[in-house]
């Protein structure tokens, strides 16, 4: 396990949240064209009911756009799966180097920071108040981390698939 292992944790938990931002928004447009009040327009050329010659105006819904939004939609909804069963597997290799760390401190200090999605502010307030009698910051919080992986870099090696 390796700082990049945790570094790519963090990123692709990131990736998840835009997918399911990105299909929230997809659903909405379907929805909206479900209702049935969304329609297309167009003008073409031809000869209408009367016999005259000019432009007609074409109103529908627009089938073709709404099949592609709902095949769209379901392919990033089985994307996401994927994504979630691969972020299921990086969290349960993140938690595993996380509970092998012998310092109950520091497992605690990387507990907050990559499973809880805590920043260095909000994880030095958050071991301040499990440890009152000592003090900590964001910078000694940090470098607490950044000292345990530059000792421990090479101790054991967690390849992703």
């Amino acid at each position: 396990m390796n700082k990049e292992i945790l570094i790519q944790y963090a990123d692709m938990k990131e990736e998840v949240k835009d997918i399911r931002k990105r299909i929230y928004d997809l659903k909405k447009q379907v929805e909206e064209m479900e209702k049935g009040g969304y329609q297309v327009s167009d003008s073409v050329t031809g000869t209408r009911k009367d016999g005259t010659f000019g432009s007609i105006r074409v109103t529908g819904f627009p089938l073709p756009e709404y099949s592609r939004k709902k095949t769209l939609l379901q392919r990033r909804q089985l994307f996401l799966q994927e994504k979630e069963e691969e972020l299921l597997e990086l969290l349960n290799q993140v938690e595993q180097f996380i509970e092998n760390i012998p310092n109950s401190k520091t497992r605690m200090l990387f507990r907050f920071y990559y499973i809880d999605d805590l920043n260095w502010i909000q994880v030095a307030h958050r071991m301040h108040s499990m440890f009152p009698k000592k003090k900590f910051t964001a910078d000694s919080c940090r470098k607490k981390h950044d000292r345990y992986l530059e000792k421990n870099k090479n101790v054991r090696s967690c390849p992703l698939k």
